[in-house]
């Protein structure tokens, strides 16, 4: 099964079950109406001369048409590569010229960005979505005048490409991961059996559809379950929180800060989640303070997830209960997924308790990167066996139940003293005094060390703890090597939209301060 009979078999199944809510538009779909959508969309592509292997792409906020695309490049073979409208022109240029897609959709907040992106860039067939003025035509129009009949479907393997995905770039030129349809699959089984996702589940996307996280976090999954799935244009903390309530949501995908948002909302302290089964916080380290607040407020169940753009965004997972006893932790490995812990100097795994890269094996890897064979080579670890292991950056730790703790990325790791600290570990500690918000570890030279980390800490709303409090409060938690060298209070922190602290931000500040 590849991932275009997705949609086509639950259509079939359930054709008249609402699957989606456009929130901007208030346009509900069932399942026959989003499908026959998608077969519009893929025999519209097919008709401007996309073939398989062709590339497809979107600039715009969240839409349907994100969903008609995805859906729609499945049945024909077509790779969707959505574009990140955070980014520049010049930025969008070179992605647009690494995949070279055969039509690009926009919409009307990024008419201007791809106008100065068009000597640039050479796009065959481009469409306006929701009014934007481009010379190729509309979206809209170009769906109306298509077929909704299934489109004939070309010969399409697991291992074809449906998706690439580019990474942020911050070491060099982003990176386009290809996802090939065996990965979008068993992303969307492995998450319904592992997570316990059903027909009865309500799901708000509220994330972005250029990356993994909004595509295939719970999006694909919900839908593959019969599920419903609400669709926002983007991030509202009072709308959603209304939403979540009127809309009976049962499992809710968030990041920290979108969690800290909506405590900060008005209506957080009258809100009535008695319909939800569980939130779940991914894309960067959920402080566990956060997680138990909503616990002991609103008597909630509380999950930290991990996941990747490459190995897929649902790589543990844990129940509500092993969430209160494992704080801090991620879960354990989902359903057709092998883990290992190596040491990347050595290449040996390493003992229970000792922290290790994370690598991965499975069906939910995927293929590497578009047109970029080092980097390819560079990312997975071959074994005597001669199975792949997708080697993810990440160090971590597994405990005596086989749980999994994040340690960090190994690149965001301090040498300080010939000892190895990791970030993560040493946040992770200083998000638990109850006057921290978040907190942000970062290395600096020094003579004597080589290296030292300096904590730079976001102090919870009305508390201002001193730095010497919070050091002390590392006593008996942290070795003493690992304990920062000096702790800076900040009134903010530089977030990517995914919730993470953008430490080149951060150590570009402190070096013009020295």
């Amino acid at each position: 099964m590849h991932a275009g009979d997705l949609l086509s078999d639950r259509a079939r199944i359930t054709p008249d079950r609402e699957a989606i809510l456009e929130v901007a538009t208030g346009q509900r779909l069932n399942y026959a109406e989003l499908n026959a959508r998608a077969n519009r969309c893929a025999n519209a592509l097919r008709g401007m001369g996309a073939q398989k292997g062709d590339r497809v792409s979107i600039l715009a906020q969240n839409s349907l048409a994100h969903i008609d695309l995805l859906y729609g490049c499945a049945k024909i073979g077509a790779i969707f590569a959505p574009l990140n409208w955070r980014l520049t022109a010049t930025e969008l240029s070179y992605i647009v010229n690494d995949c070279a897609p055969h039509v690009l959709v926009c919409g009307p907040e990024y008419a201007g960005v791809l106008e100065a992106m068009r000597g640039q860039v050479s796009i065959p067939k481009m469409l306006g979505l929701d009014g934007a003025k481009i010379d190729g035509g509309a979206y809209d129009d170009a769906l109306a005048a298509a077929s909704s009949a299934e489109p004939v479907r070309p010969p399409l393997a697991a291992d074809d490409p449906l998706c690439i995905l580019y990474t942020s770039g911050t070491t060099g030129n982003p990176k386009g991961a290809v996802l090939p349809h065996r990965q979008i699959f068993w992303n969307a089984l492995n998450t319904v059996v592992s997570w316990g996702l059903n027909e009865d589940d309500v799901s708000p996307v509220l994330t972005p559809l250029f990356h993994a996280g909004g595509l295939f976090a719970f999006l694909t999954p919900i839908l593959f379950a019969g599920g419903r799935v609400l669709l926002a244009k983007g991030f509202d903390a009072a709308h959603s929180l209304e939403m979540i309530q009127t809309e009976g949501c049962t499992a809710i995908l968030g990041v920290p800060t979108l969690f800290q948002m909506w405590q900060n909302t008005p209506g957080f302290a009258a809100a009535d989640f008695s319909r939800v089964r569980f939130f779940i916080s991914g894309g960067a380290p959920c402080p566990p303070a956060l997680m138990q607040e909503w616990r002991e407020q609103k008597r909630v169940g509380f999950r930290q997830g991990f996941g990747m753009t490459e190995v897929g965004v649902n790589c543990f997972t844990m129940t509500n209960q092993d969430a209160i006893r494992k704080p801090g932790k991620v879960g354990r490995p989902i359903l057709g997924t092998r883990v290992r812990l190596m040491d990347p100097e050595t290449g040996k795994d390493v003992a229970q308790g000792q922290t290790g890269e994370l690598l991965f094996n499975g069906p939910h890897t995927c293929l590497g990167y578009w047109q970029n064979e080092k980097a390819t080579q560079a990312a997975f670890f071959v074994d005597e066996n001669g199975d792949k292991w997708f080697k993810s950056g990440d160090g971590a730790v597994m405990d005596e139940d086989g749980f999994y703790a994040i340690a960090g990325r190994f690149k965001d790791m301090i040498k300080s003293g010939g000892e190895n600290i990791y970030a993560a570990e040493v946040e992770t500690v200083f998000r638990q005094h109850e006057g921290v918000a978040d907190a942000a570890l970062i290395g600096l030279p020094d003579e004597k060390w080589g290296e030292v980390g300096v904590m730079i800490v976001l102090p919870k709303p009305g508390s201002r703890p001193a730095p010497e409090e919070l050091l002390r409060f590392c006593d008996g938690r942290l070795a003493r090597f690992k304990i920062p060298k000096r702790v800076i209070l900040s009134e903010s922190l530089p977030y990517s939209p995914y919730g993470k602290v953008i430490k080149s931000e951060l150590k570009r500040m402190l070096n013009s301060e020295c």
